[in-house]
């Protein structure tokens, strides 16, 4: 399996990636600022105005380094990838999986039940770490009713009634998400989930950090040979990465949400780095993206156990090894999927 190693942003605007070798070069205003190795990196993300030569993207598409482009505020644009690997065989059998209600629904009651787990895994964290907290009540009921919602799962429902389990167990969880915001709250709230475009500062933390997390997860699933595009509990629609999603939902909140917790409450990022535009629309600037950035690569650093492997490894190979966990399922090498579970 691929070492995944650190991916590269590139937030200079009017920067220019070209190749030298098998080194990308990033120039801005005909100096250069970087020289990269590409057996170095897994991706290269770009934001606003970044031009990639031909050359470049040859280089990373013959090395199986994806290239992605975003807007300057971080909203999704394209995505560039060379052939995808692995055997035809089982992207057949993934779709033939996605096209089994039956099927689907067992691929995806193990999603949502590490979804849930793991959201509640942050709330008991946060009441082990704050015991002074005066919403612990609150806290402490969200907690029991994730377990509860996971019982509910091991009923084996239908993939209809596994969507409403997740709809219901994200709603208890971000219910009391507010109350884990411990700094700044004059500048750091949650009053429920806004997107396209994100309206309040926390939202804009959150949008982006999942924004970074998709594209690592639909990196992950196209190296070990999956279809991205084609998910289980996210059934298809254009455009949409649904089996990247399906896989986003078991690292949301021990990746994303708790690091964006993180930031805002060890105050790495500030309102002040936050700007509303005339529409309402809420966004980092350039300072504190980079922030962002730099917490992101250091936190996939870390190391974990893996729950189901119990070989220690770093957060950022961990998203390829539940890929690989997953096509072996559908190989038929493993009797169900072994989804992360956060311990």
């Amino acid at each position: 399996m691929k070492q995944y190693q650190n991916t590269l942003f590139v937030i200079t605007q009017g920067a220019w990636l070209r190749r030298e070798g098998q080194t990308l070069l990033v120039q801005v205003q005909k100096e250069v600022r970087l020289r990269v190795p590409i057996h170095t990196i897994a991706g290269v993300i770009c934001f606003g105005r970044v031009l990639c030569s031909p050359s470049a993207m040859e280089l990373c598409g013959r090395s199986g380094v994806p290239i992605s482009w975003l807007t300057e505020r971080g909203r999704f644009i394209a995505r560039a990838e060379g052939p995808i690997s692995g055997n035809v065989l089982l992207r057949r059998e993934q779709y033939r999986r996605a096209d089994d209600l039956a099927a689907s629904a067992s691929i995806a009651r193990a999603v949502v039940a590490a979804k849930i787990a793991n959201s509640r895994t942050v709330l008991q964290r946060a009441l082990r770490d704050h015991p002074d907290f005066s919403n612990a009540p609150q806290i402490e009921q969200a907690v029991q009713g994730l377990r509860i919602h996971l019982t509910e799962l091991d009923k084996a429902p239908p993939l209809d009634q596994v969507r409403g389990v997740e709809g219901e167990s994200a709603r208890c969880y971000f219910g009391v998400f507010n109350h884990l915001i411990t700094a700044q709250k004059d500048e750091f709230f949650y009053m429920g989930r806004s997107r396209r475009p994100p309206l309040d500062n926390m939202n804009a933390l959150l949008s982006f950090l999942y924004t970074l997390l998709a594209h690592d997860v639909a990196a992950a699933l196209q190296s070990v040979g999956l279809d991205p595009a084609v998910g289980f509990l996210h059934r298809d629609r254009p455009g949409r990465p649904g089996l990247a999603l399906d896989l986003m939902e078991e690292m949301r909140a021990f990746l994303a949400d708790r690091l964006a917790l993180s930031l805002v409450n060890l105050r790495q990022v500030q309102g002040p780095g936050f700007r509303a535009s005339e529409s309402g629309a809420v966004w980092m600037d350039d300072a504190t993206r980079k922030e962002v950035l730099q917490a992101w690569q250091k936190r996939k650093q870390e190391e974990i156990q893996h729950p189901f492997l119990g070989e220690r490894m770093t957060i950022a190979l961990m998203l390829p090894t539940q890929a690989l966990l997953l096509a072996r399922h559908l190989r038929g090498d493993l009797d169900a999927y072994p989804p992360f579970i956060w311990k």
